[in-house]
C-alpha cells in the first residue's frame, strides 16, 4: 500500500485524528510566528513582515490562537463526543475530512496572506468560513436525528459554534472594511460567545463524570443551574466588552468566579492530584476562577477608581484564561481522547505531566509583570520567556502525541 494511502487511512479511521494531528502542527507554528514577532519587536532578530501595515501583530496573534489553534482540537473532540452523548449517529469520514481539509487549507492561506498580502489574507478567513459551516452541519445533524441523551451540553456546545462562526465573519468583514467594530465583535465572540461556553458545557459534563470513574466514593455534583448561570455571565462580559461597558461587568464576573471555585470544591480538586490524568483537567477548571476574579477586579477598579489607576493587571485576567483554561483543558481533554482512542492506557505518563506543569509555569512568567508591576517594572523579558516555555512544552507534547494519530491502535481494534 503506498504510505500516503496509509497515512490518509489512519488518519480517517476515527474523526478525532485528523483535526488533532493539525492543532498539533498549528500549535507549534502559531507560537512559533508568536515567538519571533516578541523576537524581532525586542530587537533580538529581525522584524516579520508588516504587511504593508494591514494587520497589527497583536490581532494576528489573537486570530490564529482563537480560530485557527483551538478549533481543531475542539472540532476532534465533539466530533467523538456528540454520538456518544447522544447516542446518535456516527460522523461520516468525508465529513471530518472535509472539515480537517478545509480548515487546514485556509489556515495555511492566511499564512501566506500574512507574506504576500491580498487577496490570501482575505481568502484564508473565507475558506476557514466554509470549513467551519460544515462542522456547525455535522453537529447539528448529530444533535438533531439522536435519538435520546441529555442533550444539553451539546445544544451549547453546537450554538456556540454558530456564535465562534459570526466571530470569524466579523474579522474576516475587518479585513475587507476595516471597521474596528468588526474587529471587537471578533475579538469577544470568539473568546466569550465561543470558547469559554464550550469549555464550561465540556468541563461540567466529563470533570465530574471522569471524577466519578476512578476516584472512590464520589458523588456527582452537577447542578444545571450553576452551568446556565456561568453561560450567562460569559455572555454578558462579552456583550458588556463589546459595547464599551466593561467596567459594569465586575458583578457578573465575580458571580461566575464563584460558581468556578464552588464547582471546583465541590468536583473534588484536591482529591483529583492522586491521578495525574484527572489532575491537569482539575488545575485547568481552576485557573477559569481565577481569571474571572482578576477580571472582577480588573472591571471593579474601572468602575470605581481613577482614571490613572483603572488599567491595573493589563492582559493578565486574559492570558490566565486563555493559556491558564483554555490551553491548560484543550491539551488535558486531548492527551485523554489520544490514550484512550489508540487503545493505551488512561495514564498520564511522568513526561507529560512535566510538560503539564511547564505550561502552567509560562502562565506565571506572562502575567506577573502586570500583577506585580512594582516588582517587575520593565521586565517585558518575562513575555519572551512566557513564549518560549510554551512553544518548547507544546513542541514537546505534540512530538510524542502527533505520531499517534497516523498509526494504527495498539490494541489492535478499529478507529
Amino acid at each position: 500500500m503506498n504510505p500516503l494511502t496509509a497515512v490518509w487511512g489512519q488518519l480517517s479511521a476515527a474523526p478525532h485524528r485528523g483535526p488533532f494531528l493539525i492543532g498539533a502542527i498549528q500549535g507549534v507554528l502559531t507560537f512559533l510566528w508568536w515567538n519571533a514577532d516578541l523576537l524581532g519587536r525586542s530587537g533580538l532578530i529581525g522584524g516579520l513582515p508588516d504587511l504593508h501595515g494591514q494587520i497589527a501583530p497583536i490581532w494576528i496573534h489573537a486570530f490564529l490562537m482563537i480560530y485557527t489553534f483551538f478549533p481543531f482540537f475542539i472540532v476532534g473532540f465533539l466530533f467523538t463526543t456528540f454520538p456518544n452523548w447522544m447516542n446518535g449517529e456516527k460522523i461520516k469520514p468525508f465529513l471530518y475530512m472535509a472539515v480537517s481539509v478545509v480548515m487546514a487549507l485556509g489556515t495555511l492561506v492566511f499564512y501566506i496572506g500574512l507574506i504576500y498580502g491580498t487577496p490570501f489574507i482575505f481568502l484564508g478567513p473565507l475558506l476557514l468560513l466554509l470549513g467551519w459551516w460544515v462542522a456547525i452541519f455535522a453537529l447539528f445533524k448529530v444533535l438533531l436525528t439522536a435519538p435520546g441523551g441529555d442533550k444539553r451540553h451539546a445544544w451549547v456546545c453546537a450554538s456556540a459554534f454558530v456564535g465562534g462562526w459570526l466571530g470569524l465573519a466579523a474579522y474576516t468583514f475587518w479585513l475587507l472594511t476595516e471597521s474596528i467594530t468588526f474587529l471587537n465583535f471578533s475579538r469577544q465572540a470568539g473568546i466569550w460567545f465561543f470558547l469559554l461556553p464550550i469549555l464550561i458545557a465540556v468541563s461540567h459534563r466529563m470533570i465530574p463524570f471522569f471524577s466519578s470513574r476512578v476516584l472512590q466514593n464520589y458523588v456527582v455534583i452537577r447542578p444545571y443551574y450553576l452551568l446556565w448561570i456561568m453561560l450567562a455571565c460569559s455572555v454578558l462580559h462579552g456583550l458588556l466588552y463589546f459595547i464599551n461597558f466593561e467596567q459594569y461587568a465586575w458583578a457578573s464576573d465575580l458571580l461566575l468566579a464563584a460558581c468556578t471555585l464552588y464547582l471546583s470544591y465541590v468536583w473534588g480538586f484536591v482529591r483529583s492530584f492522586s491521578v495525574r490524568l484527572l489532575a491537569v483537567l482539575h488545575i485547568a477548571f481552576a485557573w477559569l476562577g481565577l481569571a474571572m476574579f482578576l477580571f472582577s477586579l480588573q472591571s471593579f477598579l474601572l468602575w470605581s477608581i481613577e482614571e490613572g489607576q483603572r488599567h491595573w493587571l493589563g492582559l493578565a485576567p486574559l492570558h490566565v484564561l486563555t493559556i491558564g483554561y483554555f490551553a491548560s483543558m484543550v491539551l488535558g481533554m486531548a492527551s485523554r481522547v489520544t490514550l484512550g482512542h489508540s487503545g493505551r492506557p488512561l495514564e498520564l505518563d511522568g513526561y507529560t505531566w512535566l510538560l503539564f506543569l511547564g505550561f502552567q509555569v509560562a502562565v506565571l512568567f506572562r502575567i506577573l509583570p502586570e500583577i506585580l508591576p512594582t516588582i517587575f517594572a520593565g521586565a517585558s523579558w518575562l513575555h519572551l520567556v512566557a513564549g518560549g516555555v510554551w512553544l518548547v512544552c507544546f513542541m514537546l507534547w505534540a512530538g510524542k502525541y502527533a505520531p499517534i494519530f497516523w498509526r494504527a491502535r495498539v490494541d489492535g481494534k478499529p478507529g
